[in-house]
């Protein structure tokens, strides 16, 4: 066995979801999902087809989005992983709506922080074991830093 890291690549103002599902029908229902839950998403969409043709199946609606999720699915390579790189929204919006599709067994991350993907290879394929997102943490909150994360949730629309 090898182990690999791949770094994401996002498009600049984006956020990923990456996930683990397990069937063909995942890129249609988590199209579904997005718009469904969001109709203004930008987003691109790349799943690892695990069996028959192996192909990286594929939607979006915006072609920066999709050519980037579909780079990033070549790049990690692994058995019915998925990916959705998303502009014009925030991953909490979806986690749900994404968790409650029948063919999602995990999410490994929502994010717009860099992104580390540790992947294993065998001679079978290759299996994400974990990510590494963003930054180890450099110290504790304090009072300032508490009122600048109240006021940023504020500022963006989600505490009042």
């Amino acid at each position: 066995m090898e182990l690999h890291v791949v770094d994401l690549t996002l498009p600049a103002g984006s956020n990923l979801i990456l996930g683990q599902s397990h069937f063909i029908k995942t890129v249609e229902d988590l199209y579904e999902v997005l718009v469904g839950t969001s109709p203004q998403v930008k987003f691109g969409l790349a799943f690892c087809e695990a069996s028959g043709p192996c192909l990286i199946r594929t939607v979006g609606n915006d072609e920066t989005l999709q050519a980037a999720a579909i780079a990033n699915a070549q790049a990690i390579g692994a058995g019915h992983s998925f990916i959705i790189l998303l502009k014009d929204a925030y991953p909490i919006n979806f986690l749900n709506g994404i968790k409650q599709c029948p063919e999602v067994c995990s999410i490994y991350c929502a994010t717009a922080n860099p992104v580390q993907v540790i992947v294993a290879e065998t001679e079978q394929g290759r299996g994400i074991l974990g990510v590494i997102d963003g930054a180890s943490p450099q110290g504790v909150e304090g009072p300032t830093e508490i009122e600048a994360r109240r006021s940023f949730l504020r500022q963006i629309g989600y505490k009042l």
